[in-house]
Parts: C-alpha cells; structure tokens; sequence
C-alpha cells in the first residue's frame, strides 16, 4: 500500500501526483501535458479536460498511476471568464441570465465527439463589466459546454450576433485558479529538486487524492485494500465508514455515484461507484472500476 499523503518521498509524490497548471496561450492542452510529463520525468501525464491552444488557465494534470483516475473530471463543473464580442449595439443584456438553465448545444465542427444535440446546464452567467461592445462574462457549466458556442447563441439571442473572444479557465472541480502552477514554476523546482532542495516541488506537485476531494468518500480496512489491489470489488465487512463529498460543485454518497475509496492512513486506492449500504453488514458495497494501488 502507498504511505499516507503528507509522508511520501518526492519519487512517491511524483508516480501519484497531481498539477494544478496554469496552460500559457500558444501550445495544445496535449503539446503542454508531453512537456510537463518529460520535465519531471515521470511515464505518464493527463490532463483534466482539453483546452484550445488560445485559451488559458486552469488545466489539472495527472501523473504516474493517477493518471487512471482521469474520469474523475468527466463530469466535474467548469467555471470561466470570456469576453462576448457583439456584432452590434445593444443597451440591455438582460436576456443573458436567462441563459442559466439546462440548454441544448450541437458540438462545433472541429470537435473531438460526435455532432449530435446535447444538453448540457448552464448553473451560473454574469456580466462582470461591459465596454461599448464588449461584455466579460463569468460562467459556471456542466463539463464539456462549448463556451463558443453559448456566445454564438447569446449573440443570437440579443439580436446582434456575437462570437466569442478571450477565454480563460478558472476552476476545474475540485481546482480553481487561487493556487495554478505556471510553467516556470516547476522549471524552477524542478531545477532545485536536482539542486537537493525538495520544497519548491512539493509546493507544485500534489498528491494524486487531491484531484478526488470533490467525490465522497469510503474508507476500507487494509486487508480489505488488499483485496481490492487484487481486483476484489469492497465488500460490507471491510467498510470502516462513508462520507459525502463537502466540496462546492462536489456528488453526493447515494446510490450509483462515483467514489472513491481510501485506507484509514487517507491513501486513495480505488474508484468505484457505490452499489450497496456501507452500513450493511454483507454484500458487495462499491463495485470497483479503478485499481490505483
């Protein structure tokens, strides 16, 4: 079993960790996570939702085992600032808010999924500031909204038409941009890591449970850990206790959700989803879908 969170080795850290990026414009989500991977010299790295190259901030990655937990951010919430750029005058953007709903999207042509009617929910839109014809818009989605296509559809809906200009990330359930790692960040420890000096990689690597603290939670016995690492799903017996996520935007511990499951020293060893009572005393209580022992 790995050792508790706050007693890993920087090796330990960086085979379960998780970077809280903040992407530059210019590179691909995807040419970002190959340099990332290649500078802290790890096997693997993932990232938390891909971004255009011209968009900015918050971009989670994975790295080493924790990489198989990457499905925890399929359905976390988004949160953004976008400049609306209108195609006319208009005085009143009060049609906006009405926006904060469950809305239907047909994914732009350059997508990676297929081009078919969708719902995805819209939970906050604001207009922070307006210049002439300019609007900054805050907004908080459902996972896989397309931003550009919700300002072509306000602009439609004001009547001006309208497209889409900066964009920039600023939460990725359960990471936002209060603490994002630039680049030269982990340059930088990196270079003091090789130096002797493990604080500053500590400081930009985290470890990998910190991408599940908005998933509820079951704590299982050792031997029960054990069990699992050996591809058992977690029975009754070896449930210690279960929590609701207490994270903003996090699920609720009910039946179907997606948990995660952790030793009593707070090591994560398993995504599941939750199948039975964990107050039961048989049965099988978290089907398991990830292995991260």
């Amino acid at each position: 079993m790995r050792a508790p969170p706050e007693d890993r080795d920087v090796d330990e850290l960086l085979s379960f960790g998780v970077v809280n990026l903040d992407k530059p414009p210019g590179p691909s989500a995807h040419q970002v996570v190959g340099w990332l991977r290649d500078r802290l010299g790890v096997d693997r790295a993932a990232h938390a939702g891909t971004l255009d190259p011209k968009v900015t901030g918050c971009l989670p990655v994975l790295t080493g085992v924790a990489t198989r937990m990457a499905q925890v951010f399929d359905d976390s919430r988004k949160g953004y600032v976008a400049v609306l750029e209108l195609h006319g005058h208009t005085e009143d953007l009060g049609v906006v808010s009405e926006f904060e709903e469950e809305i239907i999207q047909k994914p732009p042509r350059k997508s990676a999924v297929k081009r078919r009617l969708r719902t995805r929910r819209i939970h906050r839109l604001d207009v922070l500031e307006r210049e002439q014809r300019r609007a900054l818009l805050r907004i908080e989605c459902e996972s896989g909204t397309y931003v550009r296509k919700l300002c072509h559809d306000l602009g439609l809906a004001l009547g001006t038409g309208a497209h889409m200009g900066d964009l920039r990330r600023t939460e990725t359930v359960p990471f936002a941009d209060t603490d994002l790692v630039t680049m030269h960040d982990l340059t930088d420890a990196m270079a003091f890591y090789e130096d002797g000096d493990d604080a500053p990689i500590r400081r930009v690597v985290s470890p990998g449970e910190r991408a599940l603290a908005h998933l509820p939670s079951v704590t299982i016995a050792p031997n029960a850990a054990q069990e699992v690492a050996n591809g058992a799903p977690v029975y009754a017996p070896g449930v210690i206790d279960a929590e609701p996520a207490d994270h903003d935007g996090g699920t609720e511990c009910e039946q179907g959700a997606l948990v995660a499951c952790y030793t009593p020293n707070g090591s994560a060893v398993c995504l599941g989803r939750l199948v039975g009572d964990p107050d039961a005393d048989s049965g099988t209580v978290v089907d398991t879908e990830r292995v991260l022992v």
